[in-house]
């Protein structure tokens, strides 16, 4: 990446998605929905790789290129910085079941990088971030609802 454009990146996400053993998909709608997004401006995928952890626990990491066939995936995988490096992979691989694989994504929100350079711009700079993960926020409704209905 150039100066210009490490001045202008927007805040970078990962997401992993683990499927259970023989239920790997990632063509379909997830690829759609992912060169959707691409396509729109609202990210830009930095990295993308997939994860397979066998029963004994043994991680192997292959590329895009490597899955099998990609749909539309193929235009945006050849765009890759393959940022992940074997540490990463190893920490990401701790959280799947045995048997399972799963997809890294690594993404810029190309919707919040005029403010994330407005910031910097203005001489400040993220020092956090973070994720609410829906269930949480389901439970959270869910028990707002009840203390509502039992009037506590």
């Amino acid at each position: 990446m150039t100066d210009y454009e490490l001045d202008a990146l927007g805040p970078v996400d990962f997401l992993v998605v683990e499927f259970p053993p023989g239920e790997a998909n990632f063509r379909g709608e997830i690829a759609q929905e992912l060169v959707n997004l691409a396509e729109a401006g609202t990210i830009r995928v930095i990295d993308a790789i997939v994860l397979v952890k066998d029963e004994a626990g043994v991680v192997d990491a292959m590329e895009l290129s490597d899955a099998g066939d990609l749909g539309g995936l193929v235009e945006i995988e050849s765009q890759l910085a393959e940022l992940l490096a074997a540490d990463d992979v190893e920490h990401l691989a701790a959280a799947m079941q045995p048997g399972s694989v799963a997809g890294v994504l690594v993404y810029e929100n190309l919707w919040a990088a005029p403010f994330a350079a407005a910031a910097r711009s203005a001489g400040g700079q993220l020092i956090a971030g973070g994720r609410i993960p829906i269930q949480a926020i389901i439970a959270s409704i869910e028990a707002d609802a009840a203390l509502e209905t039992t009037g506590a």
